[in-house]
């Protein structure tokens, strides 16, 4: 509906959407008679506001086409999303369930979660927020604990992702719940005191909780907002990782890294790698890719993939460094350069997925070749592990890589 027209309207996009039956793992949309209540003012933060609900679509083109007509608004634009998140077996893509999807038609039913992030990112930076409650399918989880939910850069993104429900049990929108009945009672703080309201109210303690801005600078203060009132767990020592650039970092008041691995040891791996992800995002618009404060992002998301024991993002994050390093001249025998390539060696080592190895093999392997490192035999091991991983019978390759 449209409230009225003036020069400050925003739109509002209201997505509530589930799969029926068993496959059903949130009541999305019990949310939307409570949002239903909060003056659409609040809702878009302007004077005027158009509002769009969408309610257990079955049709992902027709979620794209609203969608898109709602980021070519000129105004402001607040997606409030409820649902829960899937994972594509065969491109290892997030989607959005539909109210059709099953296991089997996720690819044909569901919406592709780049599909929203694509649409979003030609839109002005600083005019886009976007707010989530959506509980994560068991193998959508496990990825998003440490690669994060990415939507892009001059995007805000406030919510929370939670872990599958218990066997029968069907979760509750409890975080955007929380946020309407503040608005209700007529408090509208800023955005991110509010988030951290709601977070302390909807639980559970396992649960990725998102404060991120993507329109200033990033610092850690702005994006990792802490969630009062609950348990509290002392950082762990911060391990060793590349040394931060100074360049890079310039801008903020303290050195993220610490932040960012206190929060990968302390279990919270989605938190660090959306942190170091938007960093790295940050330091490829101000300083271009491939540069040195780019490369060290890179970097540090390796070393997060392998606390979050994620071999084989680790493996691919590092060889991307190498491969950076190298694509700006450094040598093959740069100690920066060699010791990317071992840790990129060590991680494919460490993949006990047969076919994760086979596929990471060729490109490690290659590049084993033009940098060699220290050790004696390093490119001989590689090479021989592949033609194993390439020749022996699935079971076998399988004991042979665990070896």
């Amino acid at each position: 509906m449209t409230i009225n027209r003036d020069t400050a309207s925003g739109t509002a996009l209201l997505i509530a959407a589930a799969p029926a039956g068993k496959g059903c793992l949130i009541d999305a949309t019990s949310v939307l008679p409570t949002l239903a209540a909060v003056p659409p003012s609040i809702l878009t933060g302007t004077t005027a506001a158009t509002i769009v609900e969408l309610t257990d679509p079955a049709d992902p083109q027709t979620v794209l086409t609203r969608i898109r007509a709602a980021a070519a608004a000129p105004g402001p634009l607040s997606l409030y999303i409820t649902g829960q998140l899937h994972l594509d077996q065969k491109q290892r893509l997030i989607h959005l369930a539909l109210a059709r999807t099953t296991p089997t038609t996720l690819r044909y039913t569901a919406l592709p979660w780049h599909w929203l992030a694509g649409e979003l990112k030609l839109r002005r930076p600083g005019t886009t927020t976007v707010v989530i409650d959506v509980v994560a399918a068991p193998d959508a989880w496990q990825q998003l604990r440490t690669e994060g939910l990415a939507l892009g850069h001059g995007i805000r993104v406030y919510g929370r992702i939670t872990p599958p429900p218990p066997r029968r049990r069907i979760a509750e929108p409890a975080y955007l719940k929380a946020l309407a009945a503040a608005w209700r009672s007529g408090i509208n703080p800023p955005l991110a005191q509010l988030h951290e309201q709601a977070a302390a109210q909807a639980g559970p303690d396992d649960a990725l909780f998102l404060a991120v801005d993507h329109t200033t600078v990033p610092t850690p203060a702005a994006t990792a907002v802490p969630v009062p009132n609950r348990p509290h767990r002392e950082p762990a020592p911060v391990p060793t990782a590349p040394a931060p650039v100074s360049e890079s970092t310039g801008a903020a008041e303290e050195d993220p890294l610490p932040a960012i691995f206190a929060a990968a040891h302390a279990g919270r791996h989605g938190e660090a790698a959306s942190l170091a992800a938007m960093w790295e995002g940050w330091a490829l618009r101000t300083y271009g890719a491939g540069s040195v404060q780019t490369t060290h992002w890179i970097e540090v998301r390796a070393d997060l993939a392998r606390l979050a024991d994620d071999p084989a993002r680790s493996c691919e994050l590092w060889m991307a460094a190498a491969n950076a390093r190298l694509a700006r001249q450094q040598p093959p025998d740069d100690p920066a350069v060699e010791g990317a390539v071992d840790r990129a060696h060590h991680q494919w080592q460490e993949l006990r997925d047969p076919q994760q190895a086979r596929k990471l093999g060729p490109p490690l392997v290659s590049l084993r070749r033009h940098v060699p490192g220290r050790r004696p035999g390093a490119v001989e091991a590689a090479h021989r592990r592949l033609e194993l991983l390439h020749t022996m019978p699935p079971a076998e390759t399988q004991r042979t890589a665990a070896s």
